[in-house]
């Protein structure tokens, strides 16, 4: 076999591999972004309840 078919035979696999692990992990970068972004904005919405339970609270203290 000569080098350059022997180049071929293992060169163009790993290339294939490295090529198709690059591509993987830039889709599971943004799947990634998507999910924390949707936990970002369940934390707001969640904080924001929150914030208005503890000043309904606070406002009938207030009254009393």
């Amino acid at each position: 076999m000569a080098d350059a078919q022997l180049y071929l035979a293992i060169g163009v696999p790993i290339i294939a591999n490295a090529t198709m692990l690059i591509l993987g992990f830039s889709l599971m970068q943004g799947h990634f972004d998507k999910r924390f972004d949707d936990m970002r904005e369940l934390w707001r919405s969640e904080l924001r309840r929150v914030e208005e339970v503890l000043d309904a609270r606070l406002k009938h203290l207030e009254e009393r």
